[in-house]
């Protein structure tokens, strides 16, 4: 037997993949990929069900000490254009999602070196207190605040949690291979601490995502080093309830550089549902890929369709504008085969 055809071998049997045999996936041709993480997708979800969820992005300041290369979202401390959102304009955000039927909200921000702690504490009681839940403060918001306070992580997670925290988005991950961090954000948090973070999180019972921002300055190698963290720490935690990977948008960063195309979404998405056996849920990106491809993503291994996006302003800072109602992300999943369900952040069907 073939070395590819050992490998196809060992996936449809349902085993765990080890390093090597997961470098090789890179090997297989794309349907074949797609094929093989559909399997695996309907052993894990044999219902024809794709889920979404009805929030928006809200940033509650642009201001941020990273410098990310890769972002052009942000602005430097003392800009002109920075800004922080007051408790008036979180009402009204809040007021508007829920008119649209949403549960929650995706709350992330820069980190911003004027802000007390007591500001975050209110941003959370305010919304849950507005009767919606809080997807908020992604692992460098956490390792921020708890050096920016002296805080241990833990204490930073259970002030929050005590504040209505209802689980943490998975962003600033980017690739967690230092190499990478050290060129498009080396002011971040490093990859350690970013699993140092989720691993607390999840010790607390808090269900977090995960995500991986790729295509820019890293190899192939170096994305399959990303998903092995992620699965080795979902081994001791259990705490990470979907996976995310996403393609960067050069438009207005420093970075800059070309679109990675469809193909290779799509190919890293497969891999991603093939070495990723212990995390349940795989989301598709149309922010970034479009309706389309998206739609097809959800032959190659992923079974959530993502946010409606009442609000998303980091990718649309580089040019890019996908935008879809919550009847057009039920006629794409339907179009495709597939029952669309509501769910929230923790991944509850509503």
């Amino acid at each position: 037997m073939g070395k590819t055809a050992s490998l196809e071998a060992r996936l449809e049997s349902g085993a765990r993949l080890n390093p090597e045999e997961a470098q090789g996936l890179w090997e297989l041709d794309l349907l074949t990929l797609g094929r093989e993480a559909d399997l695996v997708r309907r052993r894990l979800h044999p219902e024809d069900r794709v889920t979404y969820v009805v929030d928006r992005n809200i940033n509650y300041t642009n201001t941020c000490t990273s410098g990310c290369r890769f972002c052009a979202f942000f602005r430097e401390p003392g800009s002109p254009e920075g800004y922080v959102l007051e408790a008036e304009a979180l009402a009204l955000k809040l007021g508007e999602l829920k008119a649209h039927g949403g549960s929650g909200v995706l709350l992330q921000g820069g980190l911003n070196p004027d802000l007390p702690f007591a500001y975050y504490e209110d941003l959370v009681r305010q919304i849950r207190e507005s009767g919606l839940g809080v997807h908020g403060f992604s692992p460098p918001e956490i390792a921020f605040m708890s050096q920016r306070f002296g805080l241990p992580l833990k204490e930073v997670l259970a002030l929050l949690l005590a504040a209505g925290l209802s689980s943490i988005p998975g962003g600033g991950a980017e690739i967690l291979v230092d190499r990478v961090r050290g060129q498009i954000s080396p002011r971040k948090c490093s990859s350690a601490q970013w699993l140092e973070v989720m691993a607390a999180a999840h010790e607390l019972g808090l269900k977090t995502s995960a995500t991986m921002m790729f295509g820019h300055l890293e190899t192939r190698a170096e994305r399959l080093e990303h998903l092995l963290k992620i699965r080795d720490l979902q081994d001791r935690t259990r705490g990470f309830v979907s996976f995310i990977p996403w393609t960067f948008q050069p438009g207005g960063t420093a970075l800059g550089g070309e679109h990675l195309g469809a193909v290779e979404y799509l190919r890293t998405l497969a891999v991603s549902r093939l070495v990723l056996d212990n995390v349940l849920h795989l989301q598709v990106s149309w922010v970034t890929q479009g309706p389309k491809i998206a739609q097809v993503a959800l032959k190659f291994g992923a079974d959530d369709f993502g946010s409606t996006m009442l609000e998303e302003n980091v990718v649309a800072a580089t040019g890019v504008g996908f935008r879809l109602s919550r009847e057009e992300i039920e006629t794409l999943v339907r179009r495709a085969g597939y029952q669309p369900r509501v769910r929230d952040h923790r991944y509850n069907l509503l």
